[in-house]
């Protein structure tokens, strides 16, 4: 299996992971929305909280150039310290809701 392909079946762990995650109120589910062919990925919430609607991204990851990119983390669980846990190296997960200015401060991957 090469390097690409090990990313993708973490990232979808990871995925799959976050979306069994039950929401302790309202009617609302989560959704793992992964896309193999276009190496996008997320967790969406949707649903309804009293009257209030929810539809919103959890949790954004694309595979792009051989590096995983997270794109949003909405999450209190840092999704980044998941993807290391499940085999993917800090050189290249790169922290893509940082400005590309401040990403070579984090330790993470620059892109």
């Amino acid at each position: 299996m090469d390097r690409v392909e090990r990313y993708r079946a973490a990232v979808e762990r990871v995925i799959k992971e976050y979306a069994s995650y039950k929401i302790s109120h309202g009617q609302i589910e989560s959704e793992a929305i992964i896309d193999r062919d276009h190496d996008h990925y997320e967790v969406m919430r949707v649903g309804w909280d009293g009257v209030r609607r929810v539809h919103g991204c959890v949790v954004h990851i694309d595979i792009k150039d051989g590096k995983v990119w997270l794109q949003y983390d909405g999450t209190n669980q840092p999704v980044a310290d998941e993807l290391m846990a499940a085999g993917v190296p800090k050189e290249d997960i790169v922290l893509a809701f940082h400005p590309a200015d401040v990403r070579p401060l984090t330790g993470f991957a620059i892109g």
